[in-house]
This record gives structure tokens, C-alpha cells and sequence, in this order.
């Protein structure tokens, strides 16, 4: 944004906060009142000496606390006004922003912080507000290559911003805005070519996502995130837990499955078979006439090929029950791995018929310009990112976002 966006959002982001502020002392009322009520329900309960039921009531309230704790708003700070504007700057008006987006939008700045560290700043410490020149052009490839933005994404940009200065004199602000515009191209391309913009699932239709990776991306946390997020979204949803090869994966899973309030589908004996689990999964989706059916793949078998026999197994299962099931196989990628991450895409790309990827750990990685690489090099589309350890740190990608978040000058 420029400095006369900048001013003009700030006034924006003012409003936008009075605004929230009003709604949540709205709130804090409505919330007494239903204290209020809830508290004469336990009385006329406790009357009834229905004491059990008042037990199991009072165990439920307490899960839902702790799952689904509704974040409060924080001062008016530098923090909320540069994700105020960011939401402004996407045509959001002041009396359709949530305190959720604003909590989010933070996080995903801080998350982004460590990449900023050793990109932005020295890149506008260099720019400031000088022309740029072909020195200037080499330092700034020096720095996309720090961040793991890959090689390729860097060859576009330099090349295109080389052509501009070819063409014209390019101002240090202008070469930012011109910079965000190529980075986003980059990560908007995949998006564009899949013919679907946000990744949800359709409705009439049961919705299969398979979940793979290498183990420690955080896969198994990232199907928990991806039904809390899909249940908290009115969709039927379902899990199955098909990676049996794990001690710990089922329980894991499991416990996620708990503070989503969504069923996971599993078999705990020894040596159980992936496509068995997904069978009865699916038997049960259909039942209860489910939406989307998650699947948590094995993370790593003794070797790849093994591993990619599996899905193929769980895929024939999926085709030969639902053939009309709209399958989607999302790659778990760590952001702090970058070029490792980057070279994980490439290879589960040629085995595994991916249609897009998560990128997960932002938060503390100097890496995260690997989400460039992976559109441009993988060409695959970026489905989902996460930007915390908390349930609701999953969000589907918005590149206008990620961009902003990643060139923050502050």
C-alpha cells in the first residue's frame, strides 16, 4: 500500500475498531444473558435432583469452552490497523469485519516475521526511496533466494522487473507495489488453472480429501485443524484414521476428532489395512450422508514406492464405492523445511496425483517464501495455510494476504 493508502485506511481502520468494539460489549450482554439463562436451567435442573444429566451437561459446556474459547479484541495497535487495512484494501467495509479475521491476519504477520527479518528489511533499507537500479535488481534476487522463494519464481520477477527499468524509471515504492503484483501472479497461477479459487467442499456429493506427507510436517494436526474447521463450517464430516502404520496416529487423531465433535472412523488392531479403514469409512460417510470424508494417510513406509501403492489401494476403494466422489490428495508441506519441503512437492507430484497443498508451521520460519516455489515449480495450487498451534490456526490461502503479510514494512 502507499503512503496515501496507508493514511486514508488508517481513518478506515478507526472506525473498524469502534465498530468492533460496540459489537463486543453486545456481545458480553448477550453472553450474560445467556449465562443468566443457563444458570436458571441448572437450578430448575438441580430441583429435579436430575444430578447426572446436570454432571455431563456441565463436562460438555467445559470442552466447548476450552475448543472453541471466542477470541477477544486486543487494543487498537499497529497490529490491528495494518490488518484492518489489508481487509479494507480487499473491498471489506467496516461493518463487515470480524475480530476473527483481525486475530488472524496478526498471526499471520507474525507468523511471516522471521522471513521479513532477513528479506524486507533489508530490501527497504537498500530501496528506500530511490530509483531502483540493475545493482539494486542483483540484491533483491540475493534476498528471494535467502527466503526460499525458489529459483524459478525469482527468474520471473527479476526478469520482469528488469524489463519495467528497461522501459521506465521505477521509484523504490513503486517498485513494492510492482513486486507484490509479480509475487502474487506467481502463487495466483496454480489457483487460476484449477478452475476453483477457495477448496470447500461441494454439496450432493461426498468429498474424499486425502491427507499425505512425510511424518513431522504436522499432517495428523493438520486433518484435526481441517474438521474443526469443515464441522465449524456446517459441513457433515467425518475422518478416517488409515495411517496404521503409526503407534500414536489413532490416538492422535482421535483426540483432534474430540474437540472438532467430529467421528473418526479406525480399527486399533495391530497391522490394520489403510484401505480397510477407508472402506468402512466410507460405508459410514454414506450413512450418515456426510459431506467430507478426511483421510490421514501414512506418513513414510520403508519406501516410497510401498507408500504409494497404498494410496493407490485407497483410491481403487474410493472409485469402486463412490465413483462419484470428488477426490482431492492435499500435501502436508512444513514451511520451515524450505528446499527440502520444496523437493518433497516434486516428488509426491509425480506419484501421488496431488491437486494441492497445505503449508503448515509458518510461525518462527525464515523460509516462508517456499510457498512461491511450490506454485511456480510444482505448479501446485496452495489450498490451505497455518500460521499457529491453536485448532483455529488453519485458514483457507488468500494470496493478497499472504503477500501483504510478507512485504510488511513494519
Amino acid at each position: 500500500m502507499t503512503n496515501n493508502e496507508s493514511d486514508s485506511s488508517r481513518e478506515w481502520a478507526s472506525q473498524a475498531y469502534a465498530l468492533l468494539k460496540q459489537k463486543q460489549e453486545l456481545k458480553k450482554q448477550e453472553d450474560q444473558l445467556k449465562a443468566e439463562e443457563l444458570k436458571a436451567k441448572e437450578l430448575k435442573a438441580e430441583e429435579l435432583k436430575a444430578e447426572q444429566l446436570k454432571v455431563e451437561v456441565n463436562k460438555q459446556n467445559f470442552s466447548n469452552l476450552q475448543d472453541d474459547t471466542e477470541v477477544k479484541l486486543g487494543d487498537f495497535d499497529d497490529d490491528f490497523t495494518w490488518s484492518a487495512m489489508v481487509l479494507a484494501a480487499q473491498g471489506k467495509k467496516v461493518n463487515e469485519i470480524s475480530v476473527d479475521e483481525i486475530d488472524w491476519l496478526s498471526k499471520l504477520r507474525r507468523g511471516l516475521e522471521e522471513t521479513r527479518k532477513g528479506f524486507v528489511s533489508e530490501l527497504l533499507d537498500k530501496l528506500g526511496d530511490d530509483p531502483l537500479t540493475p545493482e539494486s535488481l542483483d540484491d533483491l534476487e540475493t534476498l528471494l533466494i535467502r527466503a526460499d522463494v525458489g529459483i524459478d519464481s525469482t527468474d520471473k520477477v527479476i526478469n520482469a522487473l528488469r524489463k519495467k527499468l528497461n522501459e521506465e524509471v521505477v521509484g523504490g515504492e513503486e517498485g513494492i507495489k510492482f513486486l507484490k503484483d509479480e509475487l502474487r501472479a506467481i502463487i495466483e497461477k496454480p489457483i487460476k488453472n484449477s478452475g476453483t479459487n477457495i477448496l470447500v467442499p461441494q454439496k450432493g456429493k461426498l468429498n474424499v480429501w486425502l491427507i499425505v506427507g512425510v511424518n513431522g510436517v504436522g499432517k495428523t494436526t493438520t486433518l484435526g485443524k481441517l474438521a474443526y474447521l469443515s464441522s465449524k463450517s456446517n459441513y457433515k464430516t467425518l475422518i478416517a484414521a488409515a495411517d496404521t502404520f503409526r503407534a500414536a496416529a489413532v490416538e492422535q487423531l482421535q483426540v483432534w476428532g474430540d474437540r472438532s465433535e467430529v467421528d473418526v472412523i479406525s480399527n486399533r488392531s495391530k497391522n490394520a489395512d489403510p484401505a480397510a479403514v477407508v472402506f468402512d469409512a466410507i460405508n459410514a460417510a454414506n450413512k450418515r450422508k456426510s459431506d467430507l470424508l478426511l483421510v490421514d494417510t501414512a506418513g513414510r513406509l520403508q519406501n516410497k514406492n510401498n507408500l504409494m501403492d497404498e494410496l493407490s489401494k485407497i483410491k481403487k476403494i474410493i472409485d469402486k464405492k463412490v465413483p462419484d466422489a470428488i477426490i482431492e490428495s492435499l500435501l502436508v508441506l512444513d514451511a520451515s523445511q524450505g528446499q527440502n519441503g520444496l523437493k518433497q512437492a516434486k516428488s509426491f507430484a509425480k506419484s501421488a496425483n496431488l491437486s494441492g497443498a497445505i503449508i503448515t508451521k509458518l510461525d518462527g520460519t525464515s523460509r516462508g517464501g517456499v510457498s512461491l516455489a511450490v506454485s511456480a515449480e510444482v505448479n501446485l495450487p496452495i489450498r490451505f495455510i497455518g500460521a499457529g498451534e491453536g485448532i483455529k490456526d488453519l485458514r483457507p490461502f488468500n494470496s493478497f494476504e499472504f503477500v501483504e503479510a510478507l512485504l510488511a514494512d513494519r
